[in-house]
Formats: structure tokens, C-alpha cells, sequence
């Protein structure tokens, strides 16, 4: 059985939101990714990390955070 997931990464003052599937097989084993979908992962990370929100948007949504002050 595959099912979508959304995996959270987080890098400096960005996150994002990516979402891979996940295969779940009948013996009830932990679930696994593609080899695509872990590719897709580390190259938001990177772009994220460069500051590279174009190519980071190619692979998912990215989210900017602020400190909240008192």
C-alpha cells in the first residue's frame, strides 16, 4: 500500500513541506521511501541552506520564520 506524506525540513530560518510516499508492505514493516522522493528531500535541504528558494519551491512549499518577541 503507498500513502502521501508530508516530511518537515527545517534549515536555518526556512522550513518546507515536501511530500513523498511512503510504501507500506503486508508484513507490517517500518514504511519506505523511493529513492526519488529521499533525492527530492536532500535537495531541498540543500537549496534551503543556500538560500536557494527558487529550486527549494520546485520540491515543495517554504515557509520564512520570525522570531516572536515579547
Amino acid at each position: 500500500m503507498i500513502r502521501t506524506s508530508t516530511k518537515l525540513i527545517h534549515e536555518g530560518k526556512y522550513a518546507a513541506e515536501v511530500d513523498v510516499e511512503l510504501l507500506y508492505n503486508d508484513d507490517s514493516s517500518s514504511p519506505t521511501m523511493s529513492l526519488d522522493d529521499a533525492r527530492k528531500l536532500e535537495a531541498m535541504r540543500l537549496a534551503l541552506r543556500r538560500g536557494d528558494l527558487a529550486e527549494a519551491l520546485r520540491h515543495g512549499r517554504v515557509f520564512e520564520l520570525l522570531p516572536v518577541v515579547n
